[in-house]
């Protein structure tokens, strides 16, 4: 029971396989019990959703800004430059792919089937402001927070950030599997599940492949730059791979992340910078499942997908992950606001992105992991060569 209790990806897959069995035999009226509920969770979800981005971009922002030093600037440069490039590889991978494996159009929209599951009564919870308004306030106050010396207010909003991370890991992650069982219950009832279903594997085997192919993109350059083959390099860091895949968290993965970059001949102190900073701003796994599993969800409801809009989507969405906790569903919980403000998805949009995403969790945090220590291998000998110049350039 406890680690039935710990583990999340567990709590959905039973989830999703109870509703989808479940909605063929729960009577009606017991079917609207868990709709009832999802309406009152997805109401809190989306007044949640502007104050989990203030609180964790603000303090993101701020705190990366503080002592931004050319170290630091380049390393968080590369490591949105390889979340851009996942991310984009995985637009063009899906929109290359997915309209030949998915059923186009044949899920429309859940909340609009007229064999709905309705509930028994509303509560409505209007957000203090919307996303975009959330985002641009995020961007200021982290902006002006990271630039000028406000002790003061950096306290706060590091203080708020803590309410913020035990709101998502008190109040809304523990209900999620309930949330999402009485999604695909509905899903079931009104005969659309099986085509969700079958969207889920084919999706999950297509990120997969793209995920080796990230990896292997992003230590053929660190190979490159450092001179070292790059073959060897991912050896070393398999044992960091496989921690990642059990701990779904990079956070929990720095120790063992730390040790194998120092194994690729990364300086102890590079190492020691690099590694924990990516932890949290690196999410090129993270990325590219977001961007797949968006695309698909949008495809089988017969959304248009516009190549300009993905493009603000996926830039939006690699600022996005700066702020995402390294956590287990640390990076969806932080793009919920730009798949909703951008992409327009809805509270039940949101939360098939949130069950697609948990049911990779282990494979996007390792592809995140793995990537790091490539990151870490490029800023080291890029500061190599910076030290060298300097040393010529004072003699």
């Amino acid at each position: 029971m406890k680690f039935l209790k710990k583990n999340l990806l567990i709590q959905i897959v039973i989830a999703i396989g109870l509703g989808s069995v479940l909605g063929n035999y729960l009577p009606e009226s017991i079917g609207r019990i868990f709709s009832t509920f999802n309406s009152i969770f997805g109401g809190f979800l989306g007044f949640s959703i502007p104050l989990i981005i203030i609180g964790l971009i603000v303090p993101a922002i701020g705190n990366i800004g503080k002592n931004a030093g050319k170290l630091l600037l380049i390393t968080t440069g590369i490591a949105y430059g390889s979340t851009l490039f996942a991310g984009f590889v995985s637009y063009g991978v899906s929109i290359a792919t997915f309209p030949n494996i998915l059923s186009l159009g044949q899920l429309g929209n859940v909340a609009e089937s007229t064999k709905n599951l309705a509930p028994y009564f509303n509560i409505e919870m209007p957000p203090m402001f919307d996303v975009m308004s959330a985002l641009i306030i995020s961007f200021i106050l982290g902006i002006g927070i990271s630039k000028g010396d406000f002790k003061y207010l950096e306290g706060v909003f590091n203080d708020f950030q803590n309410i913020i991370m035990s709101l998502i890991n008190k109040a809304i992650i523990p209900f999620l599997p309930l949330f999402i069982f009485g999604i695909f219950l509905n899903m079931t009832y009104n005969g659309q599940v099986y085509v969700v279903l079958g969207t889920f594997l084919k999706i999950i085997g297509v990120i997969f492949v793209l995920h080796i192919f990230v990896l292997l993109f992003q230590y053929v350059i660190a190979g490159m730059i450092s001179k070292q083959n790059p073959f060897g390099l991912m050896k070393n860091m398999l044992p960091a791979y496989f921690t990642a895949l059990g701990t779904q968290s990079s956070a929990a993965t720095i120790p063992v992340t730390l040790e194998q970059t120092l194994k690729n001949n990364v300086s102890p102190k590079i190492a020691g910078f690099t590694i924990p900073l990516c932890a949290t701003i690196h999410l090129s796994g993270s990325t590219l499942k977001i961007v797949a599993c968006a695309i698909a969800l949008m495809l089988v409801q017969g959304q248009s997908i516009d190549f300009t809009v993905m493009v603000g989507f996926i830039f939006m969405l690699g600022i996005a992950m700066v702020a995402a906790p390294g956590v287990p569903g640390g990076a969806i919980m932080a793009s919920l606001g730009v798949l909703a403000s951008i992409l327009g998805f809805d509270t039940e949009q949101q939360s098939l992105m949130i069950a697609l995403y948990i049911a990779m969790d282990s494979f996007g945090t390792a592809c995140n992991v793995m990537g790091d220590g490539a990151i870490a291998i490029i800023v080291n000998k890029i500061s190599k060569n910076t030290t060298e110049a300097e040393t010529v350039s004072a003699s």
